[in-house]
């Protein structure tokens, strides 16, 4: 019995050293796969922080066009708001023109009527049958019935009845 029990010491004492030197060699793969993790993950730090500071120069640089952007799109505008003030300027001018120059004709055609009235019948009827039919009847527009009928009846009748279709419109 005594050698059973010493055999059973001898080999759990053999089966421990055999444990304790896989646990060693177990404990050396684990230092040695520790070290590796350390390193990639070092690695994987650097990335993050690599990957990190592009982000923020990226996004650096989107805010710097976005400003260049909003400040463009400000002078646009402004810009457009210019030409739109001078847009309402010029056509503001421009309705100004017209009335002023409606009026030099309306002064104008007064005083042409006015020469017109003055003349004798006959006088009048050679000048207005010499001229475009439509002017004629513009100058004849602007004179009293009576004295158009007086011109009238002195022209030629095909002239007369063509500056009459003309005034009739």
């Amino acid at each position: 019995m005594r050698l059973l029990i010493i055999f059973l010491f001898i080999s759990t004492h053999l089966f421990s050293i055999e444990t304790s030197e896989r646990l060693f060699e177990c404990s050396e793969i684990f230092k040695a796969r520790k070290s590796e993790l350390l390193i990639e993950l070092e690695r994987i730090d650097e990335q993050k922080q690599a990957l990190e500071a592009l982000k923020n120069a990226t996004e650096d640089l989107l805010k710097d066009k976005q400003k260049k952007v909003d400040y463009e799109a400000e002078v646009v505008e402004n810009k457009r708001a210019e030409i739109a003030a001078k847009e309402a300027n010029i056509k503001a001018m421009l309705e100004e023109n017209k009335a002023v120059l409606a009026e030099l004709k309306k002064i104008k055609m007064d005083k042409v009527a006015q020469t017109f009235a003055k003349m004798k019948a006959a006088a009048a009827a050679k000048i207005l049958s010499d001229m475009d039919a439509n002017d004629a009847a513009k100058i004849l527009s602007s004179l009293k019935p009576k004295t158009v009928g007086k011109i009238l009846t002195k022209m030629d009748a095909k002239k007369g009845s063509e500056l009459t279709l003309l005034l009739a419109k």
